[in-house]
């Protein structure tokens, strides 16, 4: 008997083991969530992938680099500055880098630069120019911010105005339901609809406000190929499914996403028994019109967590201009970029920071690493918990949004340190950059920026050696 049940023991353990290790390999094959194996929910299933990008994933709000931490952060040791500085000017001087390069480590605790070189420098910063996009938002707007597309009453009874409020993510008709959970334009008809039969109207005229955002819809230093490629759609406060014309693919984007939502809006209402004129034109809503329906946005710091883990252009555009809007500017990218600006020095990581852009693709944007490193350090102390988002939405190495696509951290000098680093790529043409935290061996936690906007071939793998060098001191 003794025999048996030492046999079933070892049966037992074979199949546990061999279950663990299934549950790995698909873990790191595919954008599994690590969060599903350790909460009693898992978000809304992404959309189908894109055939052209990074494939949808649900955001992840927690993971290795933060669980590391010890009861009280900063409880660890510093890390030997003699031995970080030595392995990352090693790994700086890669010719892969190029010529221009900045660096920084700090700890988020003191305060305390670790490491430097040329921290200061003003530097083409690419999608982390994100960074600084969401932490003003966090910090002007507040967490808990939720974004509103509303459908007014128009001049007379019978007229009906689609208010844009700025939310990109709006859902048409044909998207699936992604995490996290977006407002729908199928919803805001359903009330409408409902309010209108409620006061005996059941034919309208519809027009459209996107008078919230103003100036130009593309942003000085976009590339050309920027829309047709789908970095990007036109900006403007009404749009649905980021400006898609099939929410499923990253292009074409549509020419006018006003007019194209508020078609779509039309179409709606006629599904819910209302019947609209043929005619559906721009006209700015009157003030303090009637409410006949209205959808919110996810609070701000699920967007927060959305833009940094898909690096998402529209969402990081849309953010800045709210930015503008609680700041007295205009809701354009000067009044945007100006207004990104004045919170970052409220929160004093201004350091050679000019924008034009919020989410990265204009190369006139300049920010130093000191000032990309010092936002992330706010992001993870104690003393800034309206910041934490975008802690919590940073890419993932090996495991989420631009960090796991199967190209990151994969080199015999990155590898180990997979799950450890959380970190917000940048790349356009010459130009790679990295900036994230990572718990040092001992528990410390540390952030760091590196820049380089003067490649001259891919230089991702020796940034991820660098923030690797950084989770192993």
């Amino acid at each position: 008997m003794a025999r048996r049940d030492r046999w079933v023991m070892l049966t037992t353990l074979a199949v546990l083991q061999a279950l663990t290790i299934v549950t790995g390999v698909y873990a790191m094959t595919t954008e599994f969530s690590l969060g599903a194996l350790t909460s009693g929910s898992s978000p809304t299933k992404p959309t189908a992938s894109p055939a052209e990008g990074t494939p949808p994933v649900p955001v992840v709000t927690s993971g290795p680099v933060l669980a590391q931490l010890s009861a009280r952060s900063g409880d660890g040791p510093l890390p030997t500055k003699g031995t970080l500085t030595r392995q990352l000017t090693s790994a700086l001087g890669d010719k892969a880098l190029g010529g221009r390069v900045g660096a920084v480590v700090i700890d988020t605790v003191t305060g305390e630069q670790l490491f430097a070189a040329n921290p200061d420098m003003a530097v083409t910063p690419a999608s982390t120019t994100k960074i600084v996009t969401c932490a003003a938002a966090l910090a002007s707007l507040g967490p808990d911010t939720r974004l509103s597309t509303r459908a007014v009453q128009g001049p007379k009874p019978g007229t009906v105005v689609l208010v844009g409020g700025g939310d990109p993510l709006l859902a048409g008709p044909s998207a699936k339901p992604t995490y996290p959970k977006q407002a729908g334009l199928a919803t805001l008809a359903a009330r409408t609809a409902a309010t209108l039969k409620s006061q005996g109207i059941r034919k309208v005229t519809l027009s459209y406000d996107t008078t919230l955002f103003t100036g130009t819809p593309k942003a000085p230093g976009w590339k050309p190929n920027y829309i047709p490629d789908g970095e990007v759609a036109p900006v403007y406060a009404l749009t649905m499914d980021e400006g898609r014309q099939d929410p499923r693919f990253r292009s074409p984007r549509v020419p006018n996403p006003p007019q194209y939502a508020a078609a779509a809006f039309a179409k709606l209402l006629t599904k819910q028994g209302i019947s609209v004129a043929k005619s559906v034109r721009p006209a700015k809503a009157p003030a303090n019109a009637p409410e006949l329906g209205k959808v919110d946005s996810a609070p701000l710091y699920s967007l927060v967590e959305h833009t940094l883990t898909r690096s998402d252009n529209d969402l990081a555009e849309a953010l800045m201009r709210h930015v503008a809007l609680k700041e007295g500017q205009p809701a354009s990218f000067a009044g945007g970029a100006k207004a990104v600006v004045a919170v970052l020095q409220r929160l004093g990581v201004a350091q050679n920071v000019s924008l034009d852009d919020g989410s990265g693709l204009s190369i006139r944007n300049r920010i130093s690493p000191n000032a990309l490193a010092k936002a992330l350090a706010l992001a993870g102390s104690a003393s800034h918990p309206d910041l934490h988002a975008i802690a919590s939405g940073m890419p993932i190495a090996g495991f989420t949004g631009t960090l796991g696509n199967g190209r990151r951290f994969t080199g015999k000098d990155s590898k180990g340190q997979v799950g450890l680093v959380r970190a917000k790529t940048g790349t356009l043409n010459n130009i790679n950059t990295l900036a994230g935290m990572a718990t040092t061996k001992d528990g410390r936690l540390v952030t760091f920026a590196f820049m380089a906007d003067q490649v001259p071939v891919n230089a991702e793998p020796v940034l991820d050696r660098l923030a690797a060098t950084v989770a192993r001191s």
